[in-house]
């Protein structure tokens, strides 16, 4: 299921500053996360990936720097956000976590769309169930529901699959790329190989300030094979690009 309805844009981030106990944890840091491409950042726990991320969602503020769409509209109610923690309500059913933006905003949800959302994610048939009735990978293919179901044309994703096993991580990529494809998707993670199968370009972040390395561009289409010859080595040389990154 493939449903945006909307032209992506560009998010630009520019001379973004952030002060952390009076010392920088990066200044005037530009990224340009591309329209209807993924992009990944990848850098060492601590390095401000988080923060980064937090800032173009709109929850942090930089001491420094701006935020924009690459089309001049306002971001407000045009970005979604996926987390490492499903984060799912543990009172609430399956559908209902599906729809739980709705709800909050005062709206009547859209439950035939929550369950074909549900069936994308093959989570059909599990609409009822409650979190503490459902598997690790299954929360997070409802988290990725409930993301989908908020119809943004940005997406920011904090590792949202470093806590699954592999084969269920392996799946939760292929799913991801096929439904987020078109939408502007920045995505933080720690392994080489998930960037490399997911994004169009990538970026290693390091230093302190931090700073951003130059563009890395995968070829291929997302989600690339796990086998496939160029994915691995194009994670070899990431791999090394961290590797340089964290000795300097």
């Amino acid at each position: 299921m493939n449903e945006p309805h909307f032209r992506a844009p560009s998010l630009e981030l520019r001379g973004l500053t952030l002060r952390y106990e009076g010392q920088p944890l990066f200044e005037e840091l530009d990224l340009t996360v591309q329209a209807g491409r993924f992009t990944a950042l990848l850098g060492a726990s601590g390095v401000g990936k988080t923060s980064l991320l937090r800032i173009a969602a709109g929850l942090a503020v930089p001491d420094a720097g701006t935020v924009q769409a690459g089309d001049g509209q306002k971001l407000a109610g045009r970005v979604a956000w996926m987390g490492q923690q499903d984060l799912l309500y543990p009172w609430a059913r399956a559908l209902e976590n599906v729809t739980i933006g709705s709800r909050l905003r005062g709206e009547r949800a859209d439950k035939p769309r929550a369950l074909s959302l549900l069936e994308a994610v093959g989570l059909a048939g599990r609409e009822r169930a409650l979190p503490k009735e459902l598997s690790g990978g299954m929360r997070q293919r409802v988290a990725l529901a409930r993301t989908l179901y908020e119809n943004r044309p940005i997406v920011l994703m904090d590792e949202p699959f470093s806590a699954l096993d592999a084969i269920t991580r392996a799946a939760m990529q292929e799913l991801a790329a096929r439904l987020l494809a078109g939408r502007t998707c920045l995505l933080i993670t720690h392994d080489p190989l998930e960037a490399c199968r997911l994004s169009h370009s990538l970026y290693v972040m390091a230093g302190r300030p931090a700073r951003l390395g130059p563009e890395i561009a995968v070829p291929g289409t997302p989600p690339r094979a796990l086998d496939d010859e160029a994915l691995l080595h194009k994670q070899g040389e990431l791999l090394r690009a961290l590797l340089e990154a964290s000795a300097a």
